[in-house]
């Protein structure tokens, strides 16, 4: 036992910083990195949408002990709903580019017998009130709750690895180690894409990163609807 309450929370830990670089998730988060004003903000939404997951990740873990009789089943259901990813991720990735690419308009008017001519650009798209600055880690802690519906290959593995640490209390301990694990490597992963864009980030710079991002968001969601989700470097590295 006294093992187990060792080696639980490091598998834990492990498992959720490698569970942050499911590709929908980092497809899914860069659409809103990519609109980040500094290392804080990025640590913020990474923050947010880690609470959103392990939300979820909690109510599946109670389910899973609850109904262990129907492991099965739930599971089942879980991967049942990634679908309701692959529209996200679409839908993201399609507001995301709206957005992202900036919105040049011009009109003339007359000042004592002669035509003046202005340029305006709006930032997000031009589209009224939707064009107003967005609280993005409010929208990323949804985004978490949906991720944590369907994304559970990890989420699975630390409960059936918690099953002999043996109560409920300390399975949700491992839930909450595997969400700093998760945040963990969101943080690190929205930071490597966070400094190149503050560094670099001409507008010309800063719209190609959007429109990539959200171009990947949109293929890989349509990906997922015909089967061919599912990516996750670490499996390249670990197999």
């Amino acid at each position: 036992m006294e093992l187990s309450l060792i080696f639980f929370p490091l598998l834990a830990l492990a498992l959720g910083f490698k569970h942050a670089y499911d590709a929908d998730h980092l497809f899914a988060v860069s659409n809103f990195l990519t609109r980040s004003k500094g290392i804080a903000e990025t640590s913020h939404m990474a923050v947010s949408w880690a609470l959103g997951h392990m939300a979820t990740a909690a109510i599946v873990t109670i389910a899973l002990f609850t109904l262990a009789s129907a492991v099965g089943s739930i599971t089942g259901i879980l991967n049942g709903l990634e679908p309701a990813v692959a529209f996200m991720l679409i839908g993201i990735g399609a507001v995301g580019i709206i957005f992202g690419v900036p919105v040049t308009h011009e009109h003339t008017h007359e000042h004592g017998g002669s035509v003046h001519s202005h340029v305006h650009t709006h930032r997000y798209g031009g589209l009224g009130i939707l064009g107003k600055r967005l609280h993005f880690h409010h929208k990323l802690f949804g985004v978490g709750i949906i991720h944590g519906l369907a994304s559970n290959d990890e989420l699975i593995a630390v409960f059936v690895a918690g099953l002999g640490v043996g109560s409920l209390q300390l399975l949700l301990g491992g839930v909450a180690i595997f969400t700093v694990g998760v945040v963990l490597g969101m943080t690190l992963f929205g930071v490597a894409v966070t400094i190149p864009i503050l560094k670099y980030g001409m507008r010309r710079v800063q719209t190609a990163v959007n429109v990539i991002a959200g171009s990947l968001s949109i293929i890989y969601g349509i990906m997922m609807i015909v089967g061919l989700g599912g990516f996750n470097p670490f499996d390249l590295v670990f197999g």
